[in-house]
């Protein structure tokens, strides 16, 4: 009686284990996208664009470009996010000539749009794809304030 209890038991415990390694694998398939990402085709970044900026899509929405004026953007765009996706590729340049080729790749790119997108249009870009950066610090400290008594 008792090595048949400890047989039960011994099964239990085999069986259980067999039964969470299944659960485990089948959370962990591959084919199943993980939770909160984006659908398949979709761009990465929840529909943002160049590693973080805004999609074609979302700057022809934001300046209500037109489908000819949207055709004559997107090669610029995707030239721009080309470059980029090969200056980031390229380890050998050192930080300062990355940021150099980074700033001159946007200038490129903000110089054709330039030429195709009207003045508001084009200011409207520079605001929407501007990266917020820290603001300069102060050359003099902020004032201490007093103690309280």
């Amino acid at each position: 009686m008792k090595l048949s209890k400890s047989l039960i038991i011994a099964a239990l415990v085999t069986g259980s284990l067999f039964a969470g390694s299944a659960m485990l694998q089948a959370q962990t398939d591959t084919n199943t996208p993980p939770a909160g990402a984006p659908p398949a085709g979709a761009p990465p970044g929840g529909g943002r664009g160049m590693r973080g900026g805004p999609s074609l899509d979302q700057i022809a929405t934001a300046l209500k470009l037109d489908d000819a004026t949207k055709e004559k953007i997107k090669p610029i765009l995707d030239a721009q996010r080309q470059k980029m996706t090969d200056l980031r590729a390229d380890t050998s340049l050192a930080p300062e000539d990355r940021r150099a080729k980074v700033q001159a790749i946007r200038d490129d790119t903000a110089t054709q749009l330039k030429a195709i997108l009207t003045p508001d249009q084009f200011d409207q870009y520079q605001k929407i794809t501007q990266r917020r950066r820290p603001a300069p610090a102060a050359s003099t400290p902020p004032p201490v304030a007093a103690p309280q008594q």
